[in-house]
């Protein structure tokens, strides 16, 4: 029983553990924090180049916390089905229950929630995670799950994804699932060397990277989409059955590699046509020379004169000549 979707289930007597996912909350406090650093800088810096600055920051810093967290979220693929089942082993009681689905790139989570959430004198609300990452095995999670006596709604999916079952599941998504992590970890490598480049400024390598971030994101979401698309068994609860779709993460992965490209190909365009916008909207503006320029300059006639009485030649009016002893 949770509190939060995301979390692990709460046992009596078993250790209770935070109610939220600590990765994802660790990565979002510490995004935030950088954003609330650079607003308090935000009003030291002049001019209209102010809003400028203020755009990139915010752009760079959602790139890089999108890129980082969807690492972490189990929302690659959903999907919710209701319907009449058993609740327990060897027992005929029936249970009108909400039944999820949430694949993600280290695992899936089976979430169980009653209507009402309080049947047959238990309170039903469960969100088990089953894990496949490289240093997990789901086989063994499976087993404790059913250790645990976990309802048969949640075993009965989470067995579909097991290494015996005749679905071949675990291996599409495993497989997939690693490729597309690999690929987001070379993608936020990418966006901080293109802030680098841009903090340098090297702006049109810069460009060039988020070109690189751009292609690998989406290069990710090709990789899951073939797990997606492969045939599977179906998930049946009675006459209902329990179909998931693209979730929230794939699409927001989705959003950001094209913004990526979008910035990625703006900024070499711009750098090849209209190389001063760019320098102005990366406050870059040439300097235009010194503050103070004679137009014209003049030298003393004849340095042996006083300051006094000094005659001032112009220099475009000055030659070559010759002198005669006399």
């Amino acid at each position: 029983m949770t509190l939060w979707n995301g979390s692990f289930p709460f046992y009596p007597g078993a250790n209770t553990c935070f109610p939220f996912d600590t990765a994802w909350a660790a990565i979002v406090s510490v995004f935030l924090s950088l954003l609330a650093t650079f607003i308090i800088i935000l009003p030291g810096i002049r001019g209209r180049g102010r809003l400028f600055w203020f755009l990139r920051v915010v752009t760079g810093l959602f790139v890089g916390a999108v890129v980082l967290t969807i690492q972490f979220t189990r929302d690659w693929e959903t999907g919710w089905v209701t319907a009449n089942t058993s609740y327990k082993s060897f027992s005929r009681a029936l249970v009108n229950v909400d039944i999820g689905l949430h694949i993600g790139l280290a695992g899936v989570n089976v979430t169980l929630v009653g209507n009402p959430v309080n049947q047959v004198n238990e309170t039903i609300d469960y969100n088990e995670h089953f894990a496949w990452s490289f240093d997990a095995d789901y086989d063994h999670s499976y087993g404790e799950g059913l250790g645990k006596g976990l309802p048969s709604p949640i075993l009965y999916v989470a067995e579909k994804f097991t290494t015996q079952s005749p679905c071949s599941m675990h291996r599409q998504y495993r497989i997939s699932g690693h490729y597309a992590s690999l690929t987001l970890w070379m993608a936020f490598c990418t966006w901080l060397i293109s802030i680098l480049l841009f903090s340098m400024p090297i702006l049109l390598y810069g460009g060039y990277m988020l070109l690189l971030t751009a292609a690998l994101m989406l290069f990710s979401l090709l990789f899951f989409f073939t797990a997606r698309n492969t045939p599977k068994c179906p998930i049946q609860f009675g006459p209902a059955s329990l179909k998931t779709d693209y979730g929230g993460s794939f699409w927001l992965t989705l959003a950001t590699g094209l913004l990526c490209l979008l910035l990625g190909l703006a900024v070499i365009i711009l750098n090849s046509r209209h190389p001063e916008k760019l320098k102005l909207v990366f406050n870059l503006d040439e300097r235009k020379g010194e503050e103070e320029v004679w137009d014209k300059s003049y030298v003393p006639a004849e340095p042996g004169s006083s300051t006094q009485d000094v005659l001032m030649v112009p220099l475009g009016e000055l030659c070559e000549v010759t002198a005669t002893q006399l």
